[in-house]
């Protein structure tokens, strides 16, 4: 397990976040670019080396209703993983806003954790999704494309 100094030193290489102190001598870090009313990625983090990230609803981690993972456990590798999850998460638009910009268009691609890539293009009234020159699925719909890429723990890659 890392130490509370670890963990510390682990988030403060992230200059999008912005340390403040709370009682108990615990520490929340937080995203002051979000575009939600939601803040804080690092939630009391704690010299015994307690602490959580939020994650919201995201797929692939076990959050509580608060939509908190606990990272008392996490590795270095996940702390940073969990960590630019939220910071995306917080950073994506309004599901809305990304639908229209989506449908206008016609090629984005998605990245998972470990840095695989699919695209998903708008092809004659189909949205596609792609593995390298290889179609994988066709969708009616970008609701249902996104949907199944996100399920499979892929996230849109800003241009």
């Amino acid at each position: 397990m890392l130490t509370f100094e670890e963990k510390k030193a682990i988030i403060d290489t992230f200059p999008q976040l912005v340390a403040k102190e709370v009682s108990l001598k615990r520490v929340n870090y937080h995203f002051e670019e979000s575009l939600y009313e939601k803040t804080v990625v690092v939630y009391h983090l704690h010299p015994n080396g307690n602490g959580f990230v939020f994650v919201g609803d995201l797929p692939g981690y076990a959050a509580d209703s608060k939509g908190l993972v606990n990272i008392r456990d996490f590795s270095e590798t996940d702390l940073r993983a969990v960590i630019a999850d939220s910071i995306r998460y917080l950073s994506d638009k309004a599901e809305d806003e990304v639908i229209e910009q989506e449908e206008l268009v016609k090629e984005t691609e998605w990245r998972n954790r470990e840095g695989q890539v699919l695209v998903l293009a708008n092809e004659d009234e189909l949205w596609n999704v792609y593995v390298g020159m290889n179609l994988e699925e066709s969708f009616e719909s970008f609701k249902e494309a996104e949907r199944y890429l996100t399920e499979e723990g892929f996230r849109p890659q800003s241009k």
